[in-house]
């Protein structure tokens, strides 16, 4: 049929010029192309993260991702939270890795702004204040109830995106909006295929990650094929592509209240 020959030729020209740009991008940084062994690759502070001893009196919240290390950095990107209570002069850092342990969740593995093995992190949520307190036990709660602990599957999930999707969908307050290409953000089991998107507001079907549709506060509008994301933000406008996550102004979900 010729619509769904349009479709098809629009799906891989898309695929094929998000693709383009993020090589170009892995070129220009030079991370993903030099074939840098992990053990030396940069892992020092991007000097992003507010100093938490200045406001050690101050509740903080943060989410950052990276692209993932080496060529898998021209896919995916590797997501993590850190967060300090009032009173506490050191972040606590949580994220999922695949690596070293039977329990993928990892506290602390490493700076809570540092490189990921050479990729700088962008930052993407940052709430401070009342807000963040009040948001802290739920995330400590969301951890602590992540339903793959001893799980890891690179594609199409559960992974380090899945991990940040599940604590986005159990803390609503946090506005949490993965990009487009954190791969796995979107894995649901094949007995629970239809609920709330990673951001908790809004409602999502997804097939094991693999199929799916989102409709999101912070999302918009996302198609997921094979784990391959296309799609709209309405809320802050700008294209969802796969590979290079965003096309447009580039968005931070901020609450800075005291």
């Amino acid at each position: 049929m010729v619509w769904l020959k349009v479709i098809t030729v629009g799906f891989l020209c898309v695929m094929l010029l998000s693709f383009g740009q993020s090589y170009l991008r892995a070129a220009h940084s030079g991370v993903a192309l030099t074939g840098q062994s992990w053990s030396d690759a940069r892992r020092d502070s991007a000097q992003l993260a507010p100093d938490p001893v200045a406001l050690s009196q101050t509740a903080i919240v943060q989410v950052y991702v990276a692209p993932t290390f080496g060529w898998r950095g021209l896919f995916a990107v590797h997501p993590w939270i850190i967060f300090k209570k009032a009173g506490e002069t050191r972040f606590s850092r949580y994220e999922v890795v695949s690596w070293g342990s039977d329990n993928v969740i990892r506290e602390d593995y490493t700076l809570p702004d540092g490189y990921w093995f050479g990729a700088k992190p962008q930052l993407i949520v940052d709430h401070r204040g009342s807000a963040a307190a009040a948001m802290i036990p739920a995330i400590e709660a969301a951890i602590k109830s992540y339903p793959w602990p001893h799980t890891y599957r690179v594609w199409p999930g559960p992974n380090s995106n899945t991990f940040l999707a599940h604590i986005g969908r159990e803390v609503p307050a946090l506005r949490l909006d993965l990009p487009a290409n954190a791969i796995g953000k979107d894995f649901r089991p094949l007995s629970n295929p239809l609920g709330l998107p990673p951001s908790g507001r809004g409602v999502q079907l997804s097939i094991l990650g693999v199929l799916g549709l989102t409709l999101g506060a912070e999302e918009g509008i996302e198609v997921n094929i094979l784990g391959l994301n296309m799609g709209i933000d309405v809320k802050s406008p700008a294209l969802r592509l796969p590979f290079i996550g965003r096309l447009g102004p580039g968005k931070v979900e901020t609450d800075l209240a005291g």
